[in-house]
C-alpha cells in the first residue's frame, strides 16, 4: 500500500515537470531537437539574402561576377540608397537585372530590400573613394559624333579586342544607358577597368565626354540584336 501511494504521488510531479520544461522552451532528455525554420519572407540576414538572390550575378563578395561589381568603392560612394532600392525592387529594363520586390512581381518584401541596401553599405563601405572629387553628372546636350571621337581616345585601346567590344549591338541590347554610364564613371576594378579618372592619361573624363560616349554607344543599338538582317522577320 505504501509503495502504491508513493507511485501515485510521483506521477503528477513528473507530468508537472514535463509541462514546465516544455513551457520554458527546453527539451526532455533524449528528445530530438527541432530547429525553427524561418519563412522565406521573414529572412532579413544580409548574407543569406545576398547569397540567395544576388551572388549568382554580382559575385560572392560583390565582385568577379558577370554583372556589375556592387562592392566597388566608387560605386558605393556614388549611388544613393534610393537608387539601390529602386534597382533591387523594380529591376533594370532591358538588362537581365530582374525586379525582386513583391510589389513588382518578385519574392522579396520591402523589409528584405531595405536589409540588402543596408547590408551593402555595411559590408562594402566607400572608404573615401572619391576624396572630394565631383563625379560626372548626366544631363544637357550630348553629341554621338563627338562621343565616337572620345571613345577612340579613351576606350578603344582596350575595347577593340574581340571579347571586349562594347560597341557590339548584341551587347548593347543587354545593357541600358544608366548602366553604361555607371561602368564608365565607376569602372570595374574587378576586371581591371579604370573609373572615369583613368581613361585618358593625365586627366579625368569631363561631364560632356561621358555624356557623349553614352550617346555614341546608344546610337549603335539595333532593333534586331544578334541577327544578320536589318529588318525584323514577318
Amino acid at each position: 500500500m505504501k509503495q502504491r501511494l508513493l507511485t501515485a504521488t510521483r506521477i503528477p510531479a513528473i507530468v508537472l515537470t514535463s509541462f514546465l520544461t516544455l513551457a520554458a522552451g527546453c527539451q526532455m532528455p533524449g528528445a530530438t531537437r527541432v530547429e525553427t525554420v524561418k519563412r522565406p519572407d521573414q529572412i532579413t540576414d544580409f548574407k543569406t539574402l545576398y547569397s540567395q538572390n544576388c551572388a549568382g550575378c554580382h559575385g560572392a563578395n560583390g565582385r568577379n561576377g558577370p554583372a556589375f561589381d556592387l562592392s566597388n568603392p566608387v560605386y558605393q560612394a556614388w549611388v544613393s540608397d534610393g537608387t539601390l532600392q529602386q534597382i533591387i525592387s523594380m529591376g533594370e529594363p532591358p538588362t537581365q537585372m530582374p525586379a525582386f520586390a513583391q510589389s513588382s512581381g518578385g519574392t522579396l518584401t520591402d523589409a528584405q530590400v531595405d536589409a540588402l541596401v543596408k547590408g551593402m553599405r555595411t559590408a562594402w563601405p566607400s572608404n573615401g573613394a572619391l576624396n572630394g572629387v565631383t563625379l560626372p553628372q548626366p544631363g544637357g546636350h550630348s553629341d554621338a559624333g563627338q562621343g565616337q571621337k572620345t571613345y577612340q581616345i579613351a576606350c578603344a585601346r582596350c575595347h577593340s579586342q574581340a571579347n571586349q567590344r562594347v560597341t557590339d549591338p548584341t551587347y548593347l541590347a543587354l545593357i541600358n544607358n544608366r548602366t553604361l554610364r555607371t561602368i564608365i564613371v565607376a569602372g570595374r576594378p574587378d576586371l581591371g577597368h579604370p573609373d572615369w579618372r583613368g581613361d585618358i592619361p593625365g586627366r579625368p573624363l569631363t561631364d560632356q565626354e561621358v555624356n557623349d560616349i553614352v550617346a555614341y554607344l546608344d546610337s549603335l543599338r539595333s532593333e534586331t540584336p544578334g541577327q544578320p538582317y536589318s529588318q525584323p522577320l514577318k
